[in-house]
């Protein structure tokens, strides 16, 4: 993956991990037996449609078994298929395993306002991502997540007792709402109004500078003075502790000020130099998955976390770029209440915004190169099919160990990585045939 530009590392970005490649065996397994074994470890399924039967996902629910956060990476965004097995697993596992929290690789405040919508039907779905996701330039802006809101929505409706919940996990961008300041500052007012004026002032010159561009364009030691400000409000909350009329409001209060000062905190970084580039990708990822440990940790819910396969598993595909993974972060925090499902496929079509345009732009993929992962994995016998490493025959466990050409698609397009698998990811799906998704925009 080349090195994004600033839009994309805002906007659409998709020790190493904890799974050291070092533990791999050393000998390569015998290449007649590896296909074999993997066709009789494969589990077939049925369709990414999310409608109808979902017996066939049965396998993927034992063996997630009773892992509460599961990370389900997309090896590209843009993809049809992709994104609609995501709507289709959510709905498996909140029917058979009870999982209610959805969270996706977008902004803290675009995942609040959806789920306004999602609990509450407030406001119109279509409206909030296109306002929200970059006027539609950002890869989530498609009918595949319209869908999934929709029966979100809709299966919200029939069981208002025990509802679901979309969040978004990421910075607060392409702005800082003054409504997300309000709900740290009106908590204090409320509560602890001795702390509220220190708070005002730490973040005044946040406020004054809202939009994401505008805060990049100052100069960067002011960047820097404003994070550490909201770094410290952030602190000076939560050390004043909940006050006991409104235990979970506080617990919100210091959420929000959590991401306002995270977000001025990655703001901070030199975005053109390549020198801080993959220190800013490292807190990224460190920031997400502190907040999906959140959402997990405070709702006490299952959660379902969706991201490029590059965030959700434990190991990096460019460590250049992202020296350490949020699935990696995720293990840290969680321990073996993280699952990551990784994803791969053989050939096909993608769409994406172009990152100076706008625009969307298909890409197209051939059939995986000779001696590549996805050029084994593709020789299965199904078009779309689940596989648990863990569950594997020894030729086979040994294959999905070694490391050899993966595929990984970012902006602009494919390249092929050096990467382990096994050490990624607990389980895989394999789709053979990908194609674009529809975006919103224009549709």
């Amino acid at each position: 993956m080349p090195s994004p530009s600033r839009r994309s590392l805002l906007a659409a970005l998709p020790a190493v991990g904890l799974a050291a490649l070092a533990g791999a065996p050393p000998a390569a397994a015998s290449a007649g037996a590896v296909l074999p074994a993997l066709t009789r470890a494969a589990r077939p399924l049925r369709t990414t449609r999310p409608d109808g039967d979902l017996a066939d996902l049965r396998p993927l629910g034992a063996a997630i078994g009773r892992t509460p956060v599961v990370g389900l990476g997309e090896v590209a965004h843009g993809a049809h298929e992709l994104y609609a097995l995501k709507h289709r697993v959510f709905r498996y596992l909140v029917e058979e395993l009870g999982f209610r929290v959805f969270v996706l690789e977008t902004s803290w405040t675009s995942g609040l306002l959806l789920n306004a919508y999602v609990r509450d039907g407030r406001g119109d779905p279509r409206a909030i991502m296109a306002a929200e996701f970059g006027g539609g330039a950002w890869p989530w802006g498609v009918h595949e997540y319209l869908d999934l809101l929709r029966w979100m929505r809709a299966y919200n409706v029939r069981h208002p007792g025990d509802p679901v919940t979309f969040a978004g996990n990421d910075t607060a961008h392409p702005r800082l709402p003054g409504w997300l300041f309000d709900r740290v500052t009106g908590y204090a007012e409320r509560r602890r109004p001795g702390l509220a004026r220190e708070l005002a002032g730490r973040y005044g010159g946040l406020r004054a500078h809202p939009a994401t561009e505008e805060l990049l364009a100052l100069p960067q030691p002011e960047r820097r003075r404003l994070a550490a400000d909201a770094r410290r409000a952030h602190q000076l909350l939560a050390e004043a502790g909940p006050d006991r009329r409104e235990p979970e409001a506080f617990a919100w209060a210091v959420q929000h000020a959590r991401v306002l000062a995270q977000t001025a905190t990655l703001l901070a970084y030199d975005l053109t130099d390549p020198a801080e580039i993959p220190e800013s990708m490292r807190y990224r990822d460190e920031l997400m998955a502190e907040n999906t440990a959140w959402w997990h940790r405070h709702t006490g819910q299952k959660v379902l976390l969706s991201a490029h396969a590059g965030h959700t598993g434990y190991e990096t595909y460019v460590p250049d770029l992202y020296p350490v993974t949020q699935g990696a972060f995720l293990r840290q925090l969680l321990g073996p209440d993280y699952l990551s499902l990784g994803t791969t496929f053989g050939q096909g079509a993608t769409t994406e915004p172009d990152d100076s345009t706008g625009e969307w732009v298909t890409h197209r993929f051939g059939p995986p190169r000779e001696g590549s992962s996805e050029h084994t994995l593709d020789q299965v016998p199904h078009h779309l099919y689940l596989l648990d490493p863990r569950e594997t025959e020894p030729p086979a466990r040994r294959w999905l160990h070694r490391t050899r050409p993966t595929r990984d698609v970012g902006p602009p397009g494919g390249a092929y990585y050096p990467y382990s698998l096994a050490a990624g990811h607990d389980l895989l799906i394999h789709v053979s045939t990908l194609r674009p998704a529809v975006p919103l925009a224009g549709a």
